[in-house]
């Protein structure tokens, strides 16, 4: 598989093979530049919009289904997309790819940080989902076809490292402009950073496709991805409301599942597919895949619903907020060389089963604060613990990937796994969504009946119930039982996001299972050592 390069320093000159010789100006460090800023972008704003959800909330006015839309709609074209947008790059031109989801995602950020309504900030969202599974794939890529095989490793771990930094730093910075500027500036701060990728990018970073990628992209299957993905999200997020035995609720749920059976059978017969389905006969490739969708969705509970308990219920600032998950990013950067070295000395197999275990550990000690208390004492112990499970099990994850399918396939692996993260996050939030609103109101109701609260007042309350935590105490009542509903209200948020990390306990130890069940101890001498993350 040959990469056609064309590089500044080729005077014109197309050669095959990316980078082989010294070149009088050398393209390398801009290529990275432009790779870490580009995929920064994608992975700050996924960080950042977490944080700012409960202010955007109170804001806009929203609901707690609209402020699921403003991360589904993002997430969701984003998974669905996202192997389309590397056989895109195969076929145009990496670099022209990229600059068209750079460009397709500034200008979103745009659009969302002038958003008046939640309803276009959706609207929004859901284009800047399009750009970033346009540009997210072609980083990697790019470095890919820029660097020779020796160099190429060393090139990722710089990309890795320099994109997690901006990663811990994204939400920090997001949380101040939050909480002394507006919301809507968490996406104006990538216009400049789109400003100096596209620049680097035209002036220094050469253009590379693939020749051997041949025949028709697979648009029904993305289609029917997108649509099977979307119509089940919908059916989840309303059923919070209308109940899972609505027509509408059943009737989206029934579409998205023949939609993904659909996306099956067109996977398993067309020439192209975006996800070949040949590359499940190996059981080690399934379980890695059954065990990131599991351990995923866990983490995506928790990076969803803590910035609420922070922010609504623990009377968190912004800035704080945005900083309480610094130490799990801080881990997961520097245990990643020490990590990749546990798979070297005893194998992927293992450290994937001690890793979600200890995540297990991290996700119940999430369960353990009720209102109050230092974050050094609540929090702080749970996010440390989650970080050291995530960190001994991201590079063995990745390796068993790579490792369970043959050299020239290794992109689509990695490219189906990246999905299937992103997919688990979806789906997760979604699902967690429904059972957060209905342990919500149960607790809540159990509150009101023991508070003896008179039931004029609970029809007060009523319309604010959809907000959650965010629900607001009706104006004109006394200020004892003011206080009384504001620490109900309080009290059955956490009692539901307790639920949920208990759950992602259940979904950690499942993921361990599945290791121990399904990934196959490969020799030693035959485990790649490459380490990345899901962004």
């Amino acid at each position: 598989m040959a990469n056609i390069v064309r590089s500044p320093c080729d005077e014109g000159i197309i050669r095959s093979a990316p980078c082989r010789e010294p070149c009088t100006r050398d393209v390398r460090p801009w290529v990275l530049a432009a790779t870490i800023l580009g995929s920064s972008m994608a992975m700050i704003d996924g960080n950042v919009v977490n944080v700012a959800l409960p202010v955007m909330q109170a804001k806009l006015n929203a609901t707690a289904a609209d402020v699921q839309w403003i991360v589904e709609s993002y997430a969701l074209f984003l998974a669905a997309l996202i192997l389309v947008g590397g056989s895109l790059g195969d076929r145009f031109g990496r670099r022209h790819i990229f600059v068209i989801g750079i460009a397709l995602f500034a200008v979103a950020s745009v659009w969302c940080g002038l958003a008046p309504t939640v309803d276009q900030l959706i609207l929004a969202r859901a284009v800047q989902g399009i750009g970033g599974a346009l540009l997210v794939p072609e980083s990697l890529a790019i470095i890919s076809a820029s660097f020779t095989e020796a160099q190429r490793g060393q090139a990722i771990g710089t990309w890795s490292g320099f994109t997690a930094i901006t990663s811990a730093l994204g939400p920090v910075l997001g949380g101040w402009l939050v909480e002394n500027a507006s919301w809507r500036w968490i996406f104006f701060i990538n216009l400049p950073l789109a400003g100096l990728v596209l620049g680097i990018v035209f002036w220094r970073v050469p253009e590379s496709r693939d020749d051997a990628a041949t025949g028709k992209l697979d648009w029904w299957g993305a289609m029917l991805a997108t649509l099977g993905l979307g119509t089940i999200v919908y059916g989840l997020i309303e059923s919070s409301h209308l109940g899972l035995t609505h027509s509408l609720v059943l009737t989206a749920l029934g579409v998205g599942i023949v939609s993904l059976l659909l996306f099956l059978r067109v996977e398993a017969t067309t020439r192209s597919p975006m996800m070949p389905l040949s590359l499940f006969r190996s059981q080690t490739f399934s379980g890695a895949n059954l065990l990131t969708l599991l351990l995923y969705a866990a983490l995506g509970g928790v990076l969803f619903f803590f910035p609420f308990n922070l922010l609504q219920v623990q009377g968190y600032s912004a800035t704080a907020a945005g900083a309480a998950f610094l130490p799990f990013i801080l881990l997961m950067f520097f245990l990643s060389r020490w990590s990749g070295r546990l798979v070297s000395r005893y194998g992927a197999k293992r450290p994937l089963i001690i890793g979600p275990i200890i995540a297990a550990g991290g996700f119940a000690l999430f369960a353990l604060p009720g209102i109050g208390g230092s974050y050094w004492t609540t929090f702080f112990p749970a996010i440390v613990v989650l970080g050291l499970g995530l960190a001994i099990s991201v590079a063995p994850l990745t390796t068993t990937v790579m490792g369970a399918v043959n050299v020239q396939q290794a992109g689509i692996a990695s490219g189906i796994n990246n999905a299937v993260a992103r997919t688990a996050g979806l789906l997760a939030i979604a699902l967690f969504s429904l059972i957060v609103a209905y342990a919500f109101n149960l607790a809540l109701d159990a509150q009101l009946t023991e508070l003896q609260i008179p039931p004029a007042i609970q029809e007060m309350l009523a319309p604010e119930r959809i907000k959650l935590a965010g629900a607001e105490v009706p104006m004109g009542l006394s200020p004892a039982i003011t206080a009384a509903l504001e620490q109900a209200i309080d009290q059955s948020f956490v009692s539901s996001f307790r639920l949920i990390m208990l759950i992602a306990v259940g979904l950690a130890i499942a993921s361990a299972i599945v290791a121990a069940m399904m990934i196959n101890p490969q020799p030693r001498s035959q485990q790649p050592h490459i380490i990345a993350t899901h962004s």
